[in-house]
């Protein structure tokens, strides 16, 4: 990582960029509202860590989509989180079948971490002298994750200006949509390009299936993750005929 000093201040933003459709989409987003973006990434020991190679892939194709994001996008950053993977007993760090816990949790949530990693991002953001932060977290079409929930980003954004002295504003565009409005707010954003960049490059499948590609992309098309988008995607081209 560069350790230059602040680059925009209130016109940068840094988005969480996991490789999957909604940070796709958070990343074009940003890029449409800033004048400058950097992107993060966190290796955590997913299982479906493909979705790490799959984000150089994207960031290219975001300037192919709309040339003036080219000119508007800056530093990548990845950040490994091995301890959270290993101290996290999931079907996202483990090979194990995808179920529901006796909480009622799925067991493909990982305790702790979008407060983890928006707490990184936060303190990156700091040394790089960038004010908003994008996540893709969502309380329409999710899957019970406490940390995906409206109250627990505002928690978080007030904890993270109190405990570093900043005014950090942590954006969710994704909260309120579900994955049939995601896909439309990608096409609103960059046309059909986009809608097509994030269904051929994009990746979600829980297990990191990249063999079969379907309408919506490539997956297992079982899985929650999977299931969601291929709703998502249905529902989005039944309303665009």
């Amino acid at each position: 990582m560069a350790t230059d000093a602040a680059i925009i201040g209130d016109r940068s933003a840094l988005v969480l960029f996991s490789g999957g459709q909604d940070s796709a989409t958070c990343l074009a987003w940003a890029l449409d509202r800033f004048q400058h973006v950097e992107t993060l990434g966190f290796d955590y020991g997913q299982r479906h860590r493909v979705e790490l190679e799959r984000r150089a892939v994207l960031r290219d194709g975001m300037g192919l989509v709309q040339p003036a994001w080219a000119t508007r996008l800056g530093e990548d950053h990845t950040i490994a989180l091995d301890a959270l993977g290993q101290i996290s007993e999931t079907a996202l760090t483990r090979d194990a079948e995808i179920g529901f816990e006796e909480s009622g949790l799925p067991n493909t949530f990982v305790p702790g971490r979008n407060l983890v990693f928006l707490t990184f991002a936060a303190a990156l953001a700091y040394r790089r002298g960038i004010r908003h932060v994008v996540g893709g977290m969502c309380e329409t079409d999710y899957s019970g994750y406490p940390d995906c929930r409206d109250d627990t980003i505002k928690a978080l954004q007030v904890a993270l200006n109190l405990g570093m002295e900043r005014r950090f504003v942590l954006h969710t565009p994704l909260m309120w949509l579900d994955k049939a409005q995601t896909w439309g707010l990608a096409e609103d954003l960059g046309g059909r390009p986009l809608v097509e960049l994030i269904v051929e490059d994009s990746h979600t499948c829980y297990l990191g299936e990249r063999g079969a590609r379907h309408a919506w992309g490539y997956g297992c098309g079982t899985c929650p993750a999977c299931r969601l988008r291929a709703d998502g995607f249905a529902r989005f081209t039944a309303s665009a005929a």
